[in-house]
């Protein structure tokens, strides 16, 4: 059996994430504003987010860090066809204790995680004091960070991936003073809508649905049919409308 044989991987999501075209236009031209020179994006995926801000903002020069050499070998494809290979470096290295400089924009959309001990409990203060940490005088950071819209239920919980349960988020006032407390003030508040999580979360499985349905016999096909369905079950029987994605552009303060 090849890799040739399973599904095709995520080809149909432009953004790794709840994200519109609409606000992802917004936010990159908010991030372009402000003339950077350098930006980071921790957990990169395939970079769509940090090649559009190049491409907004043509005196900077990105990096682009994560684990998944998948993911980075598709970025490092899309940055040569939109002629920004000399300007977009993707790196396969884990974000936790960088010691990149300070950088004018920080991008770490919906990967907190990266900046986190894997053996520890997610900490979003920790996070953003890292964040903080690695954001130069006067730049942004853009967070993409979860948050409950509501505190969900044992019931709700229980529905969700597998360990879920209320620490795993802050609610959004609780997750926006987590950000002040660590030396930031929120230039702008947002949060993804229905339609940018349906769109999400349907792209994200639509690659594999369609190849359980045309290959149903495949030796793959009960391991992939029960992964995928377990996905999209904790989404429709547990955090839809529950589990929010706030995207927080944020200002250091001094």
């Amino acid at each position: 059996m090849t890799g040739t044989d399973l599904p095709p991987r995520l080809t149909q999501l432009t953004f790794h994430g709840p994200l519109s075209e609409a606000r992802a236009e917004r936010l990159v031209a908010r991030l372009a504003a402000t003339g950077p020179s350098t930006v980071l994006d921790i957990g990169c995926g395939w970079g769509e987010f940090l090649l559009r801000v190049l491409d907004a903002a043509p005196r900077a020069t990105g990096t682009g860090l994560d684990i998944q050499s998948e993911d980075l070998a598709r970025g490092r494809v899309l940055a040569k066809e939109r002629g920004l290979a000399e300007r977009a470096e993707f790196v396969e290295e884990s974000a936790l204790g960088t010691a990149h400089d300070p950088t004018d924009v920080v991008l770490c959309m919906g990967s907190s995680q990266a900046l986190c001990d894997p053996e520890a409990p997610h900490d979003v203060g920790a996070v953003l004091r890292e964040l903080r940490r690695l954001v130069a005088p006067g730049g942004r950071v853009l967070l993409g960070e979860g948050f409950w819209q509501r505190m969900p239920t044992p019931e709700e919980l229980a529905g969700m991936w597998p360990g879920a349960h209320e620490g795993d988020h802050l609610l959004l006032g609780a997750l926006v003073d987590e950000a002040v407390e660590a030396g930031f003030r929120p230039a702008w508040i947002e949060t993804a809508d229905a339609d940018e999580w349906e769109e999400f979360e349907s792209g994200y499985r639509h690659d594999v649905e369609l190849w359980l349905a045309s290959h149903p016999d495949h030796p793959a096909a009960p391991e992939t049919r029960a992964r995928v369905d377990r996905q999209r079950a904790t989404w429709l029987n547990g955090y839809r409308d529950i589990l929010g994605m706030a995207y927080l552009t944020l200002v250091p303060v001094g």
